[in-house]
């Protein structure tokens, strides 16, 4: 069935913004090129799109000729601020942004372990609003947040973990009160997979799987182009796998005799121990990271270490890959970025010794980054489908 007309306008619009998001400013020329359409239609889309406050002139070509073919268009930026916050165990992180993603303030605060529930809470909000007054950002359209534990798939809510800081949970529903804002929460392991498929070492793979190697462990799995959550938002609690090499089997109180054992950051630093290294720790860096960097600084002492690492993180892979054969395994967290490339080369030799199954691995490249900016990707791509949407680009309704 053909479109009609007003459906046929709607989906130019959204296409010609697409494209003006991902490819920068634009002339009518381009947008003509890259859209197929004809020059009368991307005149109409450009006199409508600035109507809408959505689109503005930015300049000129260099063009000798001046005029309408002459003018270059890009996306209002202004026309919508974002936020993306790390929520972590002892801290909060928060950058404020405009639709297009640059960044306009960020700020962090430590927040200690034994800080009561409601103080914890105000902090970090009031960082929010304070680092966004500092933004100019009079009212955010979207804000994105990254937390650990498990995220509910049908409430979109961080579900209660006893392990984890009862503020986090209790954040998400202090801004959806205090903000006229959409607020998206996402576990954190998924949100640095998006920001790696858009951003980093798997930019353009649909399909992959990101080991997040942290104080704990944890997996995203990116199917088809979309992050799979599981029936109960558990996909990916890789630290529960039971694997070979542990002295029990995880229970479902505890992943103790899992992955988790092998790879945490507390296996970790008993492996480097074990190998005799010394670690020069940075200030508030994970132990197991320093770890890791101290065998790569001793070369061919630190071999050892790194090959026994190796075969440890390759055993998770390898139980993965048998399951999704996802083509790619990208090393995140800060054991992962502390590794690099190198510790990536070795864990793909490995695995491919213990595999038929043909698995690149590869290093982040975001690393401490790559929540903040899988969070602030999803706010902005809230903000957008909002924006973008047919009938949505009035003016005086929109944010």
């Amino acid at each position: 069935m053909a479109a009609s007309p007003s459906t046929a306008r709607a989906i130019n619009d959204r296409l010609a913004l697409r494209l003006l998001q991902q490819e920068g400013p634009l002339t009518a020329g381009q947008l003509k090129v890259m859209t197929g359409l004809s020059r009368p239609s991307v005149a109409d889309l450009v006199e409508r799109l600035q109507g809408s406050g959505l689109v503005h002139v930015v300049g000129e070509t260099g063009d000798r000729r001046r005029g309408p073919n002459a003018r270059v268009y890009g996306i209002v930026a202004d026309r919508a601020h974002l936020a993306a916050l790390d929520v972590r165990t002892h801290s909060v992180s928060v950058v404020v942004s405009d639709l297009l993603g640059a960044t306009l303030a960020e700020a962090s605060q430590p927040i200690d372990g034994d800080t009561p529930t409601e103080p914890a809470v105000e902090r970090a909000a009031a960082l929010l609003e304070r680092t966004a007054r500092e933004a100019g950002a009079v009212r955010l359209h979207s804000v994105g947040i990254g937390a650990p534990g498990l995220v509910d798939p049908v409430s979109g809510e961080l579900r209660e973990t006893s392990g984890l800081p009862a503020w986090h949970r209790r954040l998400v529903a202090a801004l959806h009160e205090r903000l006229p804002a959409t607020v998206l929460v996402e576990n954190e392991t998924n949100l640095a997979a998006l920001a790696e498929q858009r951003l980093g070492a798997a930019r353009g793979q649909d399909t992959f799987v990101l080991l997040w190697l942290g104080h704990g462990v944890g997996a995203a799995v990116m199917l088809d182009g979309r992050i799979r959550r599981g029936a109960s938002g558990g996909a990916g609690e890789i630290g529960f796998l039971p694997v070979p090499g542990t002295s029990q089997l995880p229970s479902a109180l505890a992943c103790d005799g899992g992955f988790h054992t092998l790879a945490g950051s507390a296996a970790v630093c008993e492996l480097g121990e074990r190998h005799g290294l010394t670690p020069d720790p940075r200030p508030e860096e994970l132990p197991a990271a320093a770890y890791v960097r101290a065998a790569l600084a001793a070369e061919r002492n630190g071999e050892p270490f790194l090959v026994a690492l190796a075969e440890r993180l390759a055993i998770g892979a390898a139980a993965v890959s048998a399951v999704i054969d996802p083509g790619r395994v990208v090393l995140a967290g800060e054991v992962g970025h502390a590794g690099g490339p190198a510790l990536a080369a070795r864990v793909e030799e490995r695995l491919a010794a213990m595999t038929p199954l043909r698995t690149e691995v590869r290093a982040g490249t975001l690393g401490g980054a790559a929540v903040l900016r899988g969070a602030l990707l999803t706010a902005r791509d809230a903000a957008q489908d909002a924006l973008f949407a047919p009938g949505a680009a009035d003016p005086v309704t929109a944010h």
